[in-house]
C-alpha cells in the first residue's frame, strides 16, 4: 500500500507552522508514508469578482486568490497512491501516534472527524451549533439532523481517503473539481457562506454523494482550546492561529500544555 501525506504551506511562514509541518515530515517517516508540502499556490482558486459576498482582502492579499482550496490538489495524486492523508499545517503529530493509514479500511472511501462527537467545552460546543445552523442549515445535508445540536459535520483539516475515493472526482482535474457549478456558491461566499473554507463544500459533497464514510475516533484531530482531553490525542490542531497566545509563535509554551 502507497501512502502520502499532503500539507499545504503557503504564505507568511510561521514559527508554529514550522514546528508542525516538520513534525508530520517525521511521523510520515516513522511510519513509511511520502511527504509533500506544497509551498506555493498551484489551484489558484478565483472567486468571481462580479458575485462574490467575500471581501477583497480575503482574496486580493494572497495575489487574487483563495488559499484554502489549495489543498485539494493533493487529489491528482491518486494515480500514484492507494491512501492519501490531508493535514493541516497547524495539527503536531506526537512521536507516539500510532500509523493514522490503518483507521481506514479498504471498503471505506472517505475519514475524517466529527466536531460534535469531540469531547469539547461548552464554549465550543455553542459555536459550532451557530456554526451548524449558519453554514449547513439550508443545505439539508443530513436528514435526520435535529437543529437543537450541533450538525454531524466533519473537521477537514484532517481527513484520509482510499484510492476508491477518486471515482467521485469523475476524471475531473483539482480545480476542474471546486469549479463546478454547484460549488459556485461556496467559492463565491454566497450569503451565509461568505466566511467558509473547503470544509463547508466537501462536507456537502461527500454526503450528496453517498460515500462511504467512517467517522474516526477524535484523538485523530484534538481542537486545542476546545477539546477537554487534548493530552490524549495523537494529532493536535492549533486551529484559529490568530487567537493564540503570541498568534501560537511561543511553540515551548503551547508544547508544555498538550
Amino acid at each position: 500500500m502507497k501512502k502520502l501525506i499532503y500539507q499545504v504551506y503557503v504564505g507568511k511562514k510561521s514559527r508554529l507552522y514550522n514546528y508542525c509541518t516538520k513534525s508530520v515530515k517525521i511521523y510520515a517517516d516513522k511510519i513509511g508514508a511520502d511527504y509533500i508540502c506544497q509551498t506555493e499556490p498551484i489551484l489558484r482558486i478565483k472567486p468571481d469578482i462580479f458575485t462574490t459576498n467575500r471581501s477583497r482582502e480575503s482574496y486580493e492579499k494572497y495575489g487574487g486568490y483563495l488559499p484554502i482550496y489549495e489543498k485539494e490538489n493533493a487529489f491528482k495524486y491518486f494515480n500514484q497512491y492507494d491512501q492519501i492523508a490531508i493535514i493541516d499545517a497547524d495539527v503536531y503529530i506526537r512521536s507516539s501516534a500510532p500509523d493514522f493509514f490503518k483507521e481506514l479500511e479498504t471498503d471505506y472511501d472517505f475519514g475524517a472527524v466529527v466536531e460534535k462527537d469531540m469531547p469539547i467545552n461548552q464554549t465550543y460546543y455553542q459555536k459550532i451549533l451557530n456554526y451548524s445552523h449558519m453554514q449547513y442549515g439550508s443545505l439539508k445535508v443530513w436528514e435526520d439532523w435535529s437543529p437543537q445540536v450541533p450538525a454531524p459535520f466533519m473537521n477537514m483539516g484532517i481527513m484520509l481517503m482510499n484510492k476508491s475515493f477518486a471515482k467521485y472526482l469523475e476524471g475531473q482535474t483539482p480545480k476542474e473539481f471546486i469549479q463546478r457549478q454547484e460549488f459556485k456558491m461556496f467559492v463565491d461566499g454566497m450569503g451565509a457562506w461568505k466566511w467558509s473554507t473547503d470544509q463547508t463544500l466537501l462536507n456537502y459533497w461527500i454526503n450528496k454523494e453517498n460515500m462511504n464514510i467512517k467517522k474516526l475516533h477524535w484523538k485523530w484531530n484534538g481542537l486545542f482550546s476546545a477539546n477537554t482531553k487534548i493530552q490524549e490525542c495523537h494529532f493536535v490542531h492549533f486551529f484559529l492561529k490568530d487567537k493564540l497566545p503570541d498568534a501560537g509563535e511561543n511553540v515551548e509554551e503551547l508544547m508544555k500544555v498538550i
